[in-house]
């Protein structure tokens, strides 16, 4: 029989021949971070926490201890709650480990009194980076009587981050019996009663929106057990789905409503049974807030149907990267609102309303739903008038008398006049004998469309027509040309027979 056989041989016999106690202390040995107590913590690398309120004490098989005499026997750590107040609590600190996988840890407890009562609660923690402490990950509490149990925890944990098991007693109101653990083994694989996780990716939402943890555990009856999402401060958030992949692996769905940057944080899956608990690695919550621009669009050009806009999009508040550009535009009269894509630093609004208000905004989205951030601050910016749309109507004569002619014109809208500020003009001539002419123009009230040019000569033709004028052109009526009636002394204007106007 070669070497490595003979090993091996003896080894399975020196497993069969000696009693199971043993049998973790061998394993120790294979098993880094486990222990047996056997030469107390310290050979195993555990510590007691600088910061808790008591220690946990050593008792060794091989030294007389206190204990009433139904304690188990052997060299485990112990905490006895008749010596503290209640609520205080000594942790016991594991090795550092930082296996990139998921592994069991097992080990033994109880929680004893001699008269039945409650000596505390035996809580597990699990620390990752040296991170504040969450809540426990699992714990038990109540009288459990003096044989010793067994729990299992699957602690996944991914390459580059280490963790670290806490074992804490706290101490009960009743302040009396022990709480107790022994036998502590770390596995370098799964644990076979308890459920484990998945490898837990990070969630990036934009904020407002509402994120989803999926976490996916293996074992058997895990849809049963207590689950619940821990957050790296310590809130616990309650599962929100569960749902069977098969009978040895199940789906659990954890929903943060409406996230805002203070949402974004570590989180962890954890599952808790009789039998003990699991607890995935920490993942991110990444909170992005949408995008929007710190300045308002530029003005670079206008005109009586058109604005040019430069984007002025390059310094923004929020998170990148920024996948589409939108310029938003209304006018500030109005209640519509439209919206065009622009895939350039500048862009140019087309078919707007001459002499009109308008309020611009920049629109940007990054990836993701809800990804469009609010608008940016506004140009508010107006065309310029364009030229009259067409010449007026010819002037519309009202009245004639000898000396004085009255005239009516259209009604003037803006979709004739093209801009808010404009002028109607009414200009005449005439002429008379020995070469003489007079010419005029009034400036009318653009709000009352009649006049009354006075100081006329009788019986005289008179050339009227009216101008419309903005600041962008003019347009002229075709001229009219009217008769004075005729001078008649002392005849009234009641008797003069009525004359058809032209």
């Amino acid at each position: 029989m070669d070497v490595p056989t003979a090993a091996a041989v003896a080894f399975v016999a020196l497993l069969l021949l000696y009693p199971w106690p043993l049998l973790g202390s061998v394993r120790a040995q294979f098993s880094a971070g486990g222990c047996t107590f056997d030469d107390g913590p310290g050979v195993c690398d555990y510590h007691q926490d600088l910061y808790d309120d008591f220690e946990w004490v050593h008792v060794s098989a091989q030294e007389p201890h206190y204990l009433p005499p139904e304690m188990p026997q052997g060299s485990y750590m112990v905490v006895d709650s008749s010596n503290h107040d209640p609520g205080k609590k000594a942790r016991l600190q594991l090795p550092t480990m930082g296996e990139n996988d998921t592994h069991g840890i097992d080990f033994s407890y109880l929680l004893y009194s001699q008269k039945g009562l409650n000596p505390g609660t035996l809580n597990i923690l699990v620390r990752v980076n040296k991170q504040p402490l969450a809540n426990p990950i699992w714990n038990v509490t109540g009288f459990g009587g003096n044989d010793w149990l067994r729990a299992e925890l699957a602690v996944s944990t991914f390459w580059p981050n280490e963790y670290r098991v806490i074992f804490e007693a706290e101490v009960s109101g009743w302040r009396s019996g022990y709480i107790a653990i022994d036998d502590i083994q770390v596995l370098s694989y799964p644990c076979d009663k308890s459920p484990h996780f998945l490898r837990l990716g990070d969630v990036e939402v934009n904020a407002g929106q509402n994120a989803t943890f999926q976490c996916i555990a293996t074992g058997r009856d895990a849809v049963h057990n207590k689950l619940w999402l821990q957050r790296r401060n310590g809130e616990d958030i309650p599962v929100a789905q569960t749902k069977n992949i098969n009978h040895r692996r199940f789906a659990a769905s954890f929903r943060l409503q409406e996230v805002t940057k203070t949402d974004q944080d570590l989180y962890r899956c954890v599952t808790q049974s009789e039998r003990g608990s699991g607890v995935s690695n920490f993942a991110q919550l990444i909170v992005r807030e949408p995008p929007r621009p710190i300045a308002p669009p530029q003005l670079l050009g206008v005109g009586p149907t058109y604005l040019l806009i430069q984007l002025n999009a390059n310094s923004i508040i929020g998170d990148g990267p920024i996948i589409l550009k939108e310029v938003e535009y209304r006018m500030t009269s109005g209640s519509w609102t439209e919206t065009h894509a622009v895939n350039a630093p500048t862009y140019k609004l087309w078919h707007l309303d001459p002499d009109t208000e308008y309020e611009i905004r920049i629109l940007l989205t990054r990836p993701g739903e809800g990804g469009t951030g609010l608008p940016g601050p506004p140009l508010i910016t107006r065309t310029k008038c364009a030229e009259p749309m067409r010449t007026p109507k010819t002037l519309k004569i009202a009245e004639i008398q000898a000396r004085r002619i009255a005239v009516d014109w259209e009604s003037l809208g803006y979709n004739i006049t093209r801009c808010h500020t404009f002028n109607v003009t009414i200009c005449y001539h005439y002429f008379r004998g020995h070469n003489e002419s007079r010419a005029d123009c009034l400036d009318m009230d653009p709000k009352a469309p009649q006049h009354v040019v006075n100081h006329l000569p009788p019986y005289t033709n008179v050339s009227l027509k009216m101008i419309l004028t903005n600041p962008e052109g003019k347009k002229d009526s075709e001229e009219t040309i009217i008769q004075t009636d005729e001078d008649v002394p002392g005849t009234c204007a009641s008797q003069i027979p009525p004359r058809n106007i032209l």
